[in-house]
């Protein structure tokens, strides 16, 4: 299907639509109906935007929901200038990451105003996520994802507020923040434990938090493995507190090969994933490095 004919369209709309806002803007224009002038321009900026859309000129379309959101502004509709700015973002968002990022922020900025806290971390995880993607920045990524946390948790939704944590200690581990994703992972492993429908998720949180600790300290990772199964017994019995006492004998043994056979044990059954890999070679490496100054 041809869509220059709707981009031609969209374009003429948007002229009306400036012819709309200069005739508004005039003095006889501000004493007859001034308001309802930019309330026609709104609505022809918003057909523009979303004709621009069917032809996937995300840019145009993007800077067309841009200039509805502006006049909704003016016109102090603020609900309405909030959905225009996170149109516009996802328009953006196909074609220029970093203007999606303005746009969702001054929406995000309307809804904090307005004290509309969960949808304003909605879209901090999708700022987030498009740093996560896109523009390949973790630290502002991390920063979103914590915004976005405190927001959930301000409005009581728990469960909201550790998914976003999760990312962020996910991302403190790989980048050497340990002591960041420890806490983290040991405050979501003991909301899952007291939680009947998320209590079998806790051993994974312990599991991960004794890895950040062992890349730190063995002794460290030994007493916080005590610790956890402590809190928590089922942790005991766990594939993975099993394959963390089995890491520590060959660590104390300094025994690469009994290391390696137990992690390709555990691989068998669970397969690893890219986060855990990464931790148990870093492990791994001490031993290693351990292995070559003894020599």
């Amino acid at each position: 299907m041809d869509n220059s004919g709707k981009e031609k369209e969209a374009m003429a709309l948007m002229a009306d639509a400036e012819k709309k806002l200069k005739s508004s803007q005039s003095f006889f224009g501000a004493l007859f109906g001034g308001s309802s002038k930019l309330e026609e321009a709104c609505d022809m900026y918003v057909r523009a935007a979303n004709m621009f859309k069917m032809a996937k000129n995300w840019c145009a379309a993007g800077n067309a929901f841009s200039q509805a959101a502006c006049l909704h502004l003016q016109m102090q509709s603020k609900h309405d200038a909030a959905t225009n700015f996170i149109d516009a973002g996802n328009a953006f968002k196909k074609a220029d990451p970093q203007e999606a990022i303005n746009c969702l922020n001054r929406a995000i900025e309307i809804y904090t105003d307005m004290g509309r806290f969960t949808i304003a971390a909605k879209h901090h995880i999708t700022i987030a996520e498009i740093y996560e993607t896109e523009l390949v920045d973790i630290d502002k990524a991390i920063a979103h994802y914590e915004q976005a946390a405190d927001y959930y948790k301000g409005e009581e939704s728990t469960s909201s507020a550790n998914k976003c944590l999760l990312k962020v200690a996910t991302y403190a581990a790989q980048l050497e923040q340990y002591p960041k994703a420890i806490e983290i992972y040991e405050q979501v492993g003991t909301h899952a434990m007291d939680s009947t429908l998320l209590k079998y998720s806790a051993k994974d949180h312990f599991f991960k938090a004794a890895l950040c600790h062992f890349c730190v300290d063995m002794l460290n990772a030994k007493l916080a493995v005590q610790k956890y199964e402590e809190m928590f017994p089922a942790f005991s019995d766990s594939r993975e507190c099993k394959l963390l006492k089995k890491l520590l004998d060959a660590y104390e043994e300094q025994n690469v090969e009994a290391y390696t056979d137990s992690v390709k044990e555990y691989d068998t059954i669970s397969r690893l994933d890219q986060w855990l890999t990464t931790m148990l070679l870093r492990i791994k490496k001490t031993i290693q490095e351990d292995e070559s100054d003894l020599r």
